[in-house]
């Protein structure tokens, strides 16, 4: 059975992608358990380009492009996290922005994350500062007893950094998804076929 969360150290730094990416590989289904921000493609419509998987419908859909609790009291919807439970089977699940992003004003990702107990793959960026922001994360996550499957980088190759965060943190690097240009889904299925193993995500 195939079933991750994929969380980030920041927002913006290509998680969905990344998501694409490996259910693509996977062939397992997408879900997104609250979309913030309507105006654009939504990141279930981003991964249904890119990966032609199946997508599970999202528990709630907020207008305002800002953090989930925000978004949901500017829209004046109230955000029941006893509903936000992933569907059985195989599953790639994307949290919103980094994983201390508050869902509500009591709750944060990494308390859905720790509720679930699915296998945590955080993605991280490759750029300055990256490796206070991987530590911390991963800090975040091992004290709310989250188990982490692994390390997905995003972005050109640093690979003193990429190393040291492996090394510090125990957590095992999976590979790197460099920045892909034109991005189709034959570009991304090379790009992940190029620079991770299947066998890691089994």
């Amino acid at each position: 059975m195939t079933r991750f969360v994929v969380t980030g150290t920041d927002t913006g730094i290509g998680k969905t992608v990344f998501s694409a990416a490996l259910a693509q590989a996977t062939r397992a289904p997408y879900w997104k358990p609250i979309q913030s921000g309507l105006e654009e493609a939504s990141d279930s419509e981003v991964v249904a380009r890119l990966a032609g998987v199946s997508i599970r419908t999202e528990a709630y859909r907020l207008v305002t492009p800002a953090s989930p609790h925000v978004a949901a009291e500017i829209d004046g919807v109230n955000i029941d996290v006893e509903t936000l439970t992933p569907p059985p089977g195989d599953i790639i699940v994307e949290g919103a922005g980094g994983a201390l992003v508050p869902v509500t004003r009591t709750t944060l990702y990494t308390d859905l994350f720790a509720k679930w107990q699915i296998p945590v793959i955080v993605c991280a960026r490759t750029s300055l500062g990256t490796i206070n922001h991987s530590l911390l994360t991963i800090e975040a996550l091992k004290s709310r007893g989250v188990p982490i499957h692994g390390l997905a980088f995003l972005g050109d190759a640093a690979e003193d950094s990429e190393a040291t965060i492996a090394e510090i943190s125990g957590v095992r690097r999976l590979g790197r998804l460099p920045i892909i240009a034109p991005l189709n889904g034959e570009t991304l299925a090379h790009a992940f076929a190029a620079n991770f193993h299947l066998a890691d995500f089994a």
